[in-house]
This record gives structure tokens, C-alpha cells and sequence, in this order.
């Protein structure tokens, strides 16, 4: 029997909330060009690629860990809350989980500059010998950390 779980990360980013959430958002035109070595694509199948029930299909480069290819579903968009929740409905990462949910929340910090980013996700793994997605949050920490530079260059 296939297990559920969950996996969360929560980083400081020298960004400040807005401009975070804003170049995240515009990630499928960004991050193609400013991070080549991770995605060589980002294609708009449906929808605007940022409203809810939009469909974006990723082409990962070589520096992905496990996933080549993964259409994801926008399920929910909070612009004020600056959060957005995804789903994989297709691609490698359905090989190993057979559902996997992703969760991202940025959060402006009160009394100094910057913001905080939490990713989470939700997964059931298709076997009990698949690990769970700890190269995946890396992932996710390496794209915010490159993120996060990216906005300090465009100032």
C-alpha cells in the first residue's frame, strides 16, 4: 500500500514580498531566460499560466534531479495573500507519486526587509519504496535562492 505525506521548507529571501510574488508569478516567461540551466521551457497549454485552472507545461534542463517533463493545473491564486496551489496532472514526478500537490505562500516580514517563501506539498507515493520528494524541495530552495538574486538584479 502507497503512503501519503507532506514536506515543507521555509526560507528568508532578501526580496521584498511584492517583487518576489510578481517575478514568480511571471515565471513562465522568466525563468527560462534568467535560469537556462534548470528550465528550458515553460509553455502556456491553457488559460493565462496564472489564473486558476490554467495548465503549464515544464521542460525541465539538465540540472532537474528526477523530472524531465510536468504539466501542472493552477488550483488556487490568493494575489492579496500572494499564495498559489498546483497540481501535477502529468510528466516523470506521476512515475514516483500518484498525486502531488504544491503549495507556495510568500510573506512579507514585518519589522525588517525582505519576505519569507514557504513551499509545501502534498503527495501520495506510487510504491512504499519511492522516498519522499526531499530532492524536489531542494529544487524548490535552489529556484527561490535564484529567484530572489534575479529580483535583486533588476532593481
Amino acid at each position: 500500500m502507497a503512503s501519503d505525506g507532506t514536506l515543507s521548507v521555509e526560507l528568508d529571501v532578501k526580496s521584498v514580498a511584492d517583487k518576489f510574488w510578481k517575478n514568480m508569478r511571471d515565471s513562465t516567461i522568466i525563468f527560462p531566460k534568467a535560469f537556462p540551466h534548470d528550465y528550458k521551457s515553460i509553455e502556456v497549454l491553457e488559460g493565462d499560466g496564472k489564473a486558476v485552472g490554467s495548465i503549464r507545461l515544464i521542460t525541465y534542463s539538465e540540472g532537474s534531479p528526477i523530472v524531465k517533463e510536468s504539466k501542472e493545473r493552477i488550483e488556487a491564486v490568493d494575489e492579496e495573500k500572494k499564495t498559489v496551489s498546483y497540481s501535477v496532472i502529468e510528466g516523470d514526478l506521476l512515475k514516483y507519486y500518484k498525486s502531488f500537490k504544491g503549495h507556495i505562500a510568500v510573506i512579507p516580514k514585518e519589522e525588517e526587509n525582505g519576505s519569507s517563501v514557504k513551499w509545501s506539498c502534498e503527495f501520495e507515493k506510487a510504491s512504499e519504496e519511492i522516498p519522499d520528494p526531499h530532492a524536489i524541495k531542494d529544487f524548490v530552495v535552489k529556484n527561490f535562492m535564484e529567484l530572489d538574486d534575479y529580483c535583486h538584479q533588476q532593481a
